[in-house]
């Protein structure tokens, strides 16, 4: 990993809330702000915090989602506004985990927390309803900006003071980037396919999405 250093700029949460849609209600968790306060985080979730759908959000393989500090410069530029921590529905927001870098399956040390890298963030149409601006979920594909989840191996405390450090890099070495790659741009490649399906730490909803692609494509 070329940025050695690894941070825990802000800790976000936030309940479920109802929003008018284009004239409709929707529950959506996206809203997330920051806390100073150290909070308990289990297997599923941080303490404090809620998803509105569990069939595509939080859950063991995505406990925590994570954004790089890095991109809010980016969306800044694009948007002509300040943005705060929080904004892209992250419960931590990061500095030295671009997706170019971390791999699934990397295990990281939060002080007393372990976690595991899990999958890249999908983005969905609730983020640009977040963001005011419908075209984020697709441009957060084309820029590769879609931060991660983290699925909690020991549970425990963690803060925006906490330590963070690498335990492991997983062997297969697929860093999010590349899986990015796949999942919306070169969906014919079999070969890559075939070498995330078999990245023993990817979530098992990826897993499925790629098997399924993979039977489409006539390898499995």
């Amino acid at each position: 990993m070329r940025n050695k250093t690894m941070e825990i700029i802000s800790v976000n949460v936030g309940m479920p809330r109802t929003i008018d849609n284009q004239g409709k209600e929707l529950v959506t968790g996206i809203y997330k702000f920051p806390v100073s306060s150290s909070l308990y985080v289990s297997k599923t979730q941080l303490d404090g915090d809620g998803q509105a759908d569990l069939t595509v959000h939080g859950g063991v393989d995505k406990a925590l989602c994570v954004y790089p500090d890095e991109h809010y410069a980016y969306w800044e530029g694009v948007l002509g506004r300040k943005l705060e921590p929080g904004t892209f529905g992250e419960n931590l927001t990061v500095r030295g985990f671009l997706e170019t870098d971390v791999c699934i399956g990397d295990i990281y040390a939060i002080d007393e927390v372990m976690v595991q890298v899990s999958q890249p963030r999908q983005p969905c149409f609730k983020v640009g309803k977040r963001l005011d601006w419908v075209q984020t979920p697709l441009q957060m594909q084309e820029t590769g900006f879609t931060g991660f989840y983290l699925r909690v191996l020991q549970e425990g405390f963690i803060s925006k003071k906490s330590h963070v450090r690498l335990v492991a890099k997983d062997d297969a070495g697929v860093t999010l980037a590349y899986a990015n790659q796949l999942k919306y741009h070169d969906k014919k490649n079999e070969e890559g396919a075939q070498r995330l399906v078999q990245t023993k730490a990817l979530s098992e909803s990826w897993r499925q999405s790629f098997m399924k692609r993979l039977a489409e494509l006539g390898t499995c």
